[in-house]
């Protein structure tokens, strides 16, 4: 009876370590998967997202398409064939003119050759213009390991034939409407002057369209007269979580506007999630590339585009 008893409690034990071993291995395989996901495939699927403008801020005959662009965050996880994937996808769109809202890098430039190639792409198809953002150089930069100052990052964009607008501005031409395009200095850094650029009440009856990296610059901005502020630095908060939706690693005060188009102040607020990332990281938080219309009507076959 004691070889019985014994055959039944070695069964048991036995089967009890299986169960045992078979979960460990099923989350030990999920915890995997999830780690390849957040690191290895999100990062790089990206999603062309659409958005409606007020028509009556732009008065062009035809409609007027806008790649808006942030954050490639170039470095040893964001290569650059992820962002020139980024440029290529949003030049299919055949945009009029494309804003790009700052952090081209997280540290510092390797190979600049290769990357004005790449930004070239951009100028090449349509008039390009851009704003500073804080990992690009300067008081901010510098202490978390980048320039010390713009020069590189400004070296680098007017090589690429891009416009660099810093605490200025330029006036475009397209479609038959003229439109203020004003690039501010970035808030972290304590570089944004916007009284060097911008007016209480603007001069010309012309929309004014403001490049801002970060959002929360938006306070700053009240005073001025503008239509449309285009920014980036969120990365939609990188890590949303499920069934929340909230962002608590966006790196903002204000987590009403982490993504997307709001109106603020009877004005327009766009924030993209941004094509790079810090860390090689996303979940549930797909790097994006944006398109902004103001035309009254949209193609809805657009609308279901999704790489």
């Amino acid at each position: 009876m004691s070889f019985v008893y014994k055959t039944k409690t070695v069964g048991i034990m036995g089967i009890r370590r299986r169960h045992f071993l078979l979960s460990l291995l099923g989350t030990g395989a999920c915890g995997v998967l999830g780690t390849s996901y957040i690191r290895f495939f999100e990062p790089g699927w990206f999603e062309v997202n659409y958005e409606k403008l007020n028509p009556h801020i732009f008065q062009s005959k035809t409609p007027l398409k806008i790649l808006h662009l942030s954050d490639f965050h170039a470095s040893h996880v964001v290569p650059y064939r992820l962002i020139e994937k980024a440029i290529d996808t949003g030049l299919t769109q055949s945009p009029d003119f494309i804003c790009i809202t700052g952090d081209f890098i997280s540290a510092k430039i390797d190979n600049p050759d290769e990357y004005k190639r790449i930004l070239s792409k951009l100028s090449d198809f349509a008039p390009t213009f851009a704003c500073i953002g804080n990992h690009d150089g300067g008081r901010w930069a510098v202490n978390a390991g980048g320039y010390k100052d713009r020069s590189a990052i400004e070296n680098l964009l007017t090589g690429s034939r891009i416009h660099v607008l810093f605490n200025q501005k330029e006036i475009l031409d397209v479609k038959d409407q003229k439109i203020e395009i004003v690039g501010l200095g970035d808030f972290w850094a304590r570089d944004l002057f916007p009284e060097k650029v911008m007016s209480a009440k603007r001069k010309e009856n012309r929309p004014v369209l403001v490049l801002s990296h970060n959002p929360d610059s938006k306070e700053q901005l009240m005073d001025y007269d503008w239509d449309v502020m285009l920014c980036g630095h969120t990365h939609g908060g990188q890590l949303k979580i499920p069934f929340t939706g909230t962002t608590p690693f966006a790196p903002v005060r204000d987590h009403r506007f982490v993504e997307g188009l709001h109106i603020w102040e009877n004005r327009h607020l766009h924030i993209t999630r941004g094509v790079g990332n810090l860390h090689g990281i996303r979940f549930n938080c797909r790097p994006q590339v944006s398109v902004l219309t103001a035309s009254e009507k949209m193609d809805t076959t657009l609308k279901e585009a999704s790489i």
